[in-house]
């Protein structure tokens, strides 16, 4: 990137923002990753929309993240800029309503929701993400989903411009979303919930909490459940049956308390990641026939 395109990015951004030559391994709960050519957090959404605009109008490759909850960067890094949505962060409560910044982590949503009495989140509070990676995945976790707490959202389109979008106009589904599908942009999301008993929602939470706890591997850094769920199975039966329980290349490992989660025992590489990834799709589909897709985003040069 030359200067006279930086110094266009400085006119919109603070300096203190823009990160050059950034380890990815610092934004990603994989803990891997090289470096982004700039790492940008921006502010508010005329930050993102005059930023987005130059750089399509200067043809520079770019990538809008949160909180990397969902992320393997290649150790190669990423030529372009990361932008990261982190400074959206504003939130309120309106009654039985909920407004987060799409920077918010959705654990600080449900937290504000017990302070309030508000119940609905209970079961999505230990998803690691921000509300904006939630709503474009649609996250979901012991039967709940973003859909079924979401009202609309503020979503900026390519050209700039925002619409406030309802739940069904963002079409979202296992796993995806419009947002998704079309490259939109999440500032903003309202969820609804219902007026309940804060002891109640707080021994629901702790209950959720302690499933975790015993049954994923919190303990090391993964990007939570790494597989989709294929339609009429469970992603982590498949592996275990397949006898990958604990299959490690380097330092990266399918998870000893949870098949479905590949996780970062120490040490791991990007590279690390992603060939236990490939070997246990390969395997499961020579043993059972299916195929594993991943809720991981790759970004970067993994040949």
């Amino acid at each position: 990137m030359n200067q006279e395109i930086l110094d266009q990015i400085n006119a919109i951004i603070p300096k203190e923002n823009i990160l050059g030559d950034e380890p990815m391994s610092r934004h990603t709960t994989f803990r891997t990753g090289g470096p982004a050519d700039y790492f940008i957090r921006i502010s508010s959404k005329d930050e993102l929309s005059k930023l987005i605009t130059v750089l399509k109008k200067e043809n520079i490759d770019f990538f809008v993240t949160g909180n990397g909850s969902n992320l393997l960067v290649s150790d190669n890094g990423y030529h372009g800029v990361i932008i990261s949505m982190s400074g959206l962060d504003t939130l309120q409560v309106d009654g039985n309503r909920i407004l987060a910044g799409a920077g918010v982590l959705n654990s600080k949503v449900a937290q504000e929701a017990l302070k309030h009495s508000l119940t609905g989140m209970e079961a999505l509070a230990g998803i690691p993400g921000s509300v904006g990676g939630c709503l474009r995945m649609n996250a979901g976790a012991y039967g709940s989903e973003m859909k079924d707490v979401v009202e609309s959202a503020d979503i900026m389109f390519e050209d700039g411009h925002v619409e406030t979008m309802s739940v069904d106009d963002m079409k979202l589904r296992y796993r995806g979303s419009r947002i998704g599908d079309e490259k939109l942009y999440v500032l903003g999301v309202t969820f609804t919930l219902f007026n309940g008993d804060k002891k109640a929602i707080e021994e629901a939470m702790a209950d959720y909490a302690a499933r975790r706890r015993d049954k994923q591997p919190l303990e090391f850094p993964s990007a939570g459940s790494t597989f989709k769920r294929p339609e009429g199975y469970f992603a982590g039966k498949l592996i275990q049956d397949a006898g990958l329980r604990g299959f490690a290349i380097g330092g990266a490992q399918v998870s000893d308390k949870h098949c479905g989660f590949v996780v970062n025992k120490g040490g791991a590489t990007s590279k690390d990641v992603i060939d236990v990834i490939r070997h246990v799709q390969k395997t499961v589909l020579e043993t059972s026939g299916v195929e594993l897709d991943t809720e991981v985003i790759l970004l970067g040069d993994f040949e």
